[in-house]
């Protein structure tokens, strides 16, 4: 008689399902993938790797496929939108904590294309799209999945479940799982332009921080793009924020210019501060965005997902491949339950307080310590290890 491989379910094709995928199918598991859009996305959402993701990522061996399609950011900027540079933190300072000394300035999608490719070679793993989570039940010994694939219910059944679908996760609210935290009263937009803002800023790096008590807002590089993010007041309706006008007034405001931007992309988005309650609950878990949401001031969030994803799969495969007892996965719901509190969100919540910081003298003490910082190679490695988020990979690892 056959035996069969253990078989996971994963609920989301974006970069944590994927890495999720890849991680568990190398590794002999079978995987079966079930994505709600008929493809990948290629939208323009996260844009940002930090050096302990591309670390993480390198054994897949597409590293150098993925830095071809991005922009290598060795410096990051702190600026005020009156005062100009604050301080700049040089990533190469990284160089002995790990392989990739610097921020890689890519759109997600590419590497969800990478990550397809190698899944689409390897015959235990399979993505299913157009295939909508509709009800999760679960026992002792399995998981079931019923999805709409093509206006007819399927039933998957596997050993387990990642939930890796987003905020919206339909797999954390069939669990019962609360998403305890809060939503921002702003929203923030997104406009992308090909408007080159470095020929008109002295020395402005790919990543760009611009504080200011009115309206701060993020400049941040793409190969083809500048994205600016900013917030806007509850006040305004969607309608007003992403008009024409209103969106050339933003852009004006940050650099005066005889003539209208061009605009490529343009998007409005609620912001939230969230973190689930569980991570597991029997044989179902969740990671990523289904897990812990935050506001992009750092480019944690996808970061902290596919970190989660790697944490979570070595488990799974210790559980199913080497014999760990199932206990094992609680101690990935305490290490990367306690890294999205103490660090993900904390630290983009104070990212945007100082960013937004409207009392002058909190604002002098703030712009003070950056420039202190950045000048004591010491302390700016520190403030390195903390914003790159390998402290926070090293927390987890610390959490028995």
């Amino acid at each position: 008689m056959t035996v069969l491989a253990p078989h996971v379910l994963i609920a989301g094709a974006g970069p944590v399902g994927m890495v999720s995928a890849l991680k568990l199918a190398k590794a002999g598991i079978r995987v079966t993938v079930l994505e709600r859009a008929e493809n990948l996305a290629e939208d323009l959402r996260a844009s940002t790797f930090h050096p302990p993701t591309l670390d993480l990522l390198a054994p897949f061996g597409f590293n150098a496929r993925l830095i071809e399609q991005g922009l290598v950011a060795r410096y990051t900027q702190q600026r005020d939108r009156v005062e100009g540079l604050v301080a700049e933190f040089d990533m190469d300072l990284l160089k002995d904590e790990t392989g990739h000394p610097f921020r890689l300035q890519c759109e997600q999608w590419k590497l969800t294309r990478l990550l397809k490719e190698q899944i689409d070679l390897l015959p235990n793993a399979t993505v299913v799209f157009g295939a909508t989570v509709k009800a999760v039940t679960q026992d002792t010994d399995s998981v079931s999945v019923t999805a709409e694939v093509g206006g007819q219910e399927r039933a998957y059944t596997g050993d387990y479940l990642i939930g890796a679908d987003g905020a919206r996760s339909v797999v954390r609210q069939a669990m019962g799982i609360e998403f305890e935290g809060f939503t921002y009263p702003e929203r923030f937009l997104v406009v992308s332009t090909d408007f080159e803002f470095a020929d008109h800023f002295p020395h402005l790096s790919y990543v760009n921080y611009l504080s200011d008590p009115q309206e701060w807002c993020v400049l941040l590089r793409v190969p083809t793009l500048w994205r600016v993010l900013f917030p806007t007041t509850p006040e305004e309706s969607d309608e007003e924020v992403m008009t024409d006008a209103s969106i050339q007034a933003r852009l004006q405001k940050l650099l005066p210019r005889d003539v209208p931007y061009s605009t490529v992309h343009r998007t409005l988005y609620n912001v939230h501060q969230r973190v689930a309650r569980e991570f597991r609950k029997g044989r179902v878990l969740i990671a990523g965005d289904a897990a812990h949401i935050n506001n992009p001031l750092g480019g944690m969030g996808m970061n902290g997902g596919v970190q989660d994803a790697f944490n979570l799969c070595g488990k799974l495969i210790e559980v199913l491949q080497n014999g760990a007892g199932a206990e094992l996965l609680d101690r990935y719901e305490r290490q990367r339950r306690a890294v999205a509190i103490e660090y993900i969100n904390a630290n983009t919540q104070r990212n945007k307080k100082n960013l937004e910081e409207r009392d002058p003298v909190a604002r002098k003490k703030t712009h003070d310590e950056l420039r202190a910082i950045a000048a004591n190679p010491a302390a700016a490695k520190a403030y390195l290890r903390k914003t790159s988020m390998i402290d926070a990979l090293e927390r987890a690892e610390s959490i028995a």
